[in-house]
């Protein structure tokens, strides 16, 4: 059966998102044991947000996962990074001290060991790029000061979402990862799992926006599926609910999947990964022009904007364990 095209899998699956690109992604290549060699070779794995990439625009796929071109951090991203490090250490925490006082000192250490990459340090200086400003929109940066203390608001919202007393989360930043019959590996990280003594499970993600219109649901929650399904496929039990948290306005989407929705679920992300082993397969990586292409980084390299993307790194992709598949030249 021919793999499905690029535009086939878009039109299935309109459900993309904007995602981080770090360079401790699970989408890094994943060593694979038991060779004859003893050696551990390494694999590509899957990801919801580079599964969000690919649907978006095949061409940001192969330049973050691929290439691995650097990109530039936005305020919003960090501050996205500052506050998840806040709630993860708010649970170490006595359950009688997770109070919104005590997550709110917790601000001050976290952002110290944030500031110590220059490239965040960076962010603060004259004529940096204003939060949520698109890439080629610089504007003044805001004053740490009042970063800081939009950094806290979020952090405030989230009491009142939940009673952190009364949880006490089974995992978090909890890396889960599964490899399906057919090979495919997915790999993601959790914020937060919470398991019931009946042993009921809750997923639970924190985003610092707010909540999406009705029509935007489905991409917002195609990220927990992908979880859902990994933990399906790992612990036999099909999540009770999947929580967002959206802590930009205090609001939250819940959403309670089953057994046969996570069986078509895996059958898009095998039709995904099926397109995007053709791409690298064929070196084609076509781009696909967006409102989301504003805070690009790679414009410059874009067909759309007139840039010309470096020739397919076939190197980089071998060693990311992709097999050496021969390149069709478009004619």
């Amino acid at each position: 059966m021919p793999a499905p095209s690029l535009v086939d899998v878009t039109t299935m699956v309109q459900t993309g998102q904007p995602a981080d690109a770090a360079a401790s992604s699970p989408d890094a290549p994943v060593a694979d044991t038991g060779t004859a060699e003893g050696r551990t070779p390494r694999r590509p794995s899957l990801s919801p947000s580079r599964a969000a990439d690919f649907k978006t625009c095949p061409l940001l796929y192969r330049f973050r996962t691929i290439d691995r071109l650097p990109e530039r951090k936005s305020l919003a991203a960090v501050r996205g990074t500052l506050v998840h490090s806040v709630l993860e250490r708010l649970y170490d925490l006595p359950a009688r001290e997770r109070t919104a006082d005590a997550a709110r000192e917790l601000v001050a250490p976290a952002w110290e060991e944030l500031r110590a990459d220059p490239e965040v340090a960076a962010l603060f200086a004259e004529g940096g790029a204003a939060d949520g400003a698109p890439a080629e929109q610089p504007t003044e940066a805001p004053s740490l000061e009042a970063w800081l203390a939009s950094a806290g608001k979020l952090v405030d919202n989230y009491f009142s979402l939940e009673d952190p007393s009364r949880i006490e989360p089974h995992g978090r930043e909890e890396l889960v990862e599964v490899t399906l019959p057919d090979g495919l590996l997915l790999r993601g990280y959790v914020d937060r799992l919470d398991v019931a003594p009946n042993g009921a499970l809750r997923v639970v993600d924190y985003k610092t926006g707010s909540v999406p219109r009705e029509a935007f649901e489905g991409k917002a929650l195609f990220q927990m599926k992908f979880y859902a399904l990994v933990l399906w496929r790992t612990r036999g039990v099909v999540a009770s609910q999947l929580k967002l948290l959206y802590l930009g306005n205090g609001d939250a989407l819940t959403y309670s999947p089953d057994e046969a929705e996570l069986v078509r679920f895996e059958r898009t992300l095998q039709a995904i990964w099926a397109a995007i082993e053709r791409a690298v397969a064929t070196g084609d990586f076509r781009p696909n022009r967006t409102r989301l292409c504003d805070w690009c980084d790679h414009q410059a390299l874009c067909p759309s904007f007139g840039g010309t993307p470096p020739p397919f790194p076939a190197e980089a992709a071998a060693a990311a364990g992709w097999p050496a598949l021969p390149i069709v030249e478009r004619a």
